[in-house]
């Protein structure tokens, strides 16, 4: 019986393909070459003559205005322009110092005995 609906059911699933997308459909294929040399046979869907599988990547823009949007587009909510990047990395630099200092004053306590080693884990006991 399970064996049976399996056959149906694939059956089902492959009906129509003939004629769905066969070598009579007038809708435009992808033109992407595949690895064995012949073009895909899969619906053209970009703009770009190509399926959703061989789309490919965009190399970004490569003129001097393109890149001059690209830069503008980057910067204008103000997050990202070069003095906020730099006191981005000034605050990051004075996050590693204090993180450093806590770590050299942990192991002070740990070795001059008002820590134990492993403090951290009864940390929520106490």
């Amino acid at each position: 019986m399970i064996g049976n609906i399996h056959k149906i059911t694939k059956r089902n699933l492959l009906k129509g393909i003939p004629w769905r997308f066969g070598p009579n459909w007038p809708g435009q294929r992808c033109k992407a070459k595949t690895r064995r040399g012949t073009l895909c046979q899969r619906p053209a869907k970009l703009p770009v003559g190509r399926c959703r599988l061989h789309g490919g990547a965009s190399t970004g823009p490569r003129t001097k205005d393109g890149l001059k949007r690209l830069v503008e587009s980057k910067i204008k909510h103000g997050r990202f322009t070069k003095s906020e990047r730099e006191k981005a990395k000034q605050i990051a630099e004075k996050r590693r110092k204090i993180q450093n200092e806590l770590k050299e004053l942990e192991s002070w306590f740990v070795d001059y005995g008002h820590l134990e080693k492993n403090w951290r884990k009864d940390w929520g006991k106490l």
